[in-house]
């Protein structure tokens, strides 16, 4: 959520900047007027409070029974003004706050402006594409072939754009995300959490997805609790409605969880595979930091996401997102885009993000200085990485030209030292589940 005052202290440049979001100009006069309405009302309440307490004071000293009457009556006049100012307050209130939560957080000066993915910028690139000798195979084919990879039968008892992973494919889901959480906990500093996957709303308020992107989100109705969406929305609100000592700065969280979204608006986009699921796993990074350090703690968290496809040996690119593609709590994001050699292009694995005091106005996480003031911290996020979205890659990126798929080294510890995928490997791991030799 925006300062009020940052907001009615730079009217001309909050317009400039919410209009590169999308944001019309009538909304933000709506936002000032109601602003300005309700400091009226609450200084002509205070006023109003303030003259009660007084006529109150002088009801004790007055002896003189006809004026103590007229002084008591005052105040009864003033009671019911006071009742009458309160309830505009809060329609007022009501009215602004409907508006202060829809709006979008402003875009940092650096990035692109523009209104849509085509406004992005590329800033790096990393590794180098495979030149196959071969027609290479989309990972959705080749998890079929291998039997790793079952998608008919997970809409037999799901629907459309849910996956089983068997074998040596669940083997290597696994593998990956332990590989993420050992190097983000080992190597680059962070806490690891579990956190609940079932929040309720003032939660999901608290980072911004409620109340603008309910349909993108699945509700337990029994419960009025909701699914989570990323693991970003447990880990940011962990310190909601708390203050901080200074010196507890910075905090780095990490989480494995899985992620559950509707995919709403998204009818007929990536239908196969794993690039769009209801479900997927995903390890999280968060951050709580001090204002003046959070720009550079995005450079470092998006290369704590770009360490893991290093490692992994996946060729990727950097991209700094326009102000139309930046995500609704977001001043500034980085997005990390894996190379996958079926489609012949950049698919985003990571986003990383700044949301500078935004969240924290929102779930109320504040910290102490060493001067005992008090103020809103700062939160950033990014995924490390999408666990379905990295396997796709690592499917993709080392198949080979008779179907099998060679194992990233890092992840061969993972795998009990298996070093590929094959198809005889897995047809005998189906014979063997079913007891035959």
């Amino acid at each position: 959520m925006l300062n009020p005052k940052y907001v009615r202290e730079h009217q001309k440049l909050v317009r400039e900047k919410l209009a590169t979001r999308g944001v019309k100009e009538e909304e933000i006069n709506n936002y000032l007027a109601l602003d300005q309405q309700r400091r009226i009302k609450i200084k002509e309440n205070d006023e109003l409070k303030n003259k009660k307490n007084q006529l109150t004071d002088e009801i004790k000293q007055q002896k003189e029974q006809d004026k103590r009457q007229e002084l008591i009556d005052e105040v009864k006049g003033l009671n019911q003004q006071i009742k009458q100012s309160e309830k505009t307050i809060k329609d007022l209130e009501e009215k602004f706050k409907y508006i202060a939560v829809r709006l979008p957080n402003l875009p940092d000066d650096s990035i692109p402006i523009g209104p849509d993915e085509d406004s992005n910028v590329e800033i790096r690139k990393w590794g180098t594409i495979p030149d196959f000798k071969f027609e290479p195979k989309p990972h959705w084919d080749l998890g079929d072939d291998l039997q790793i990879l079952d998608f008919e039968r997970a809409a037999k008892i799901s629907g459309a754009r849910f996956v089983f992973y068997k074998n040596a494919g669940a083997r290597l889901e696994r593998a990956v995300y332990n590989f993420m959480l050992d190097l983000h906990t080992k190597k680059q500093g962070y806490q690891e959490v579990l956190p609940p996957y079932l929040v309720t709303g003032k939660t999901m308020f608290g980072t911004g997805q409620f109340p603008k992107f309910k349909e993108d989100v699945y509700t337990v109705e029994a419960t009025q609790r909701t699914l989570i969406p990323t693991a970003e929305v447990p880990l940011t609100n962990y310190y909601s409605q708390e203050i901080l000592d200074e010196k507890q700065l910075p905090v780095y969280l990490t989480a494995l969880t899985p992620c559950f979204r509707s995919e709403a608006g998204s009818a007929g986009r990536d239908t196969r595979g794993l690039i769009r699921m209801h479900q997927f796993n995903k390890v999280e990074m968060v951050k709580y930091v001090k204002p003046e350090e959070s720009y550079s703690e995005l450079e470092k968290l998006t290369l704590d996401a770009q360490e893991v496809l290093k490692q992994l040996g996946l060729a990727h690119h950097v991209i700094v997102l326009s102000t139309g593609d930046t995500g609704f709590s977001s001043a500034k994001t980085y997005d990390v885009e894996v190379w996958m050699p079926y489609q012949h292009t950049y698919r985003e694995i990571s986003s990383c993000s700044n949301c500078l005091d935004f969240q924290a106005r929102r779930a109320m996480i504040r910290y102490r200085k060493e001067d005992g003031t008090v103020e809103y911290l700062h939160t950033l996020n990014g995924s490390g990485l999408a666990v379905g979205r990295t396997v796709a890659a690592i499917m993709e990126n080392y198949q080979q030209e008779d179907g099998s798929i060679k194992i990233p080294d890092v992840l061969i510890p993972y795998m009990d030292g298996m070093t590929s995928i094959s198809k005889d490997q897995q047809i005998k791991a189906a014979l063997k589940a079913h007891n035959i030799k």
